[in-house]
């Protein structure tokens, strides 16, 4: 298997369980690697034979930016889901970390794997 990946993708997203959360949208930070095989893509040079990680992009920034989170679990598998079913891959680990919210910690998050 193959791995696609997007690293610290950050976008503004409505998440959270706290009062002070529910106020504004706050940054996250979102990883993928993204498993599937990339050997028609790396023998035809078609887009056409991956995943384009652009399109990957637009599609979470859209959906993410305008639904509401409680739990970064919760996102985290939204996410999986999305990819998983729309872009036809085979297996996805999301990374999905809150920055700044704890004094003194950097990012708080979850990781998942999920496979088709």
């Amino acid at each position: 298997m193959d791995i696609i990946f997007i690293e610290d993708f950050r976008l503004q997203a409505n998440i959270g369980i706290y009062a002070r959360e529910g106020v504004m949208a706050q940054t996250i930070e979102l990883s993928l690697q993204i498993g599937l095989s990339t050997a028609s893509a790396g023998a035809s040079d078609d887009i056409r034979d991956t995943i384009d990680y652009a399109k990957v992009v637009e599609r979470l920034r859209g959906e993410l930016e305008s639904r509401r989170f409680g739990l970064l679990e919760k996102l985290a598998e939204f996410v999986a889901t999305l990819v998983l079913e729309e872009f036809q891959a085979s297996w996805i680990r999301v990374s999905v970390a809150k920055l700044g919210m704890i004094r003194g910690v950097k990012k708080v998050g979850v990781i998942i794997e999920r496979n088709t």
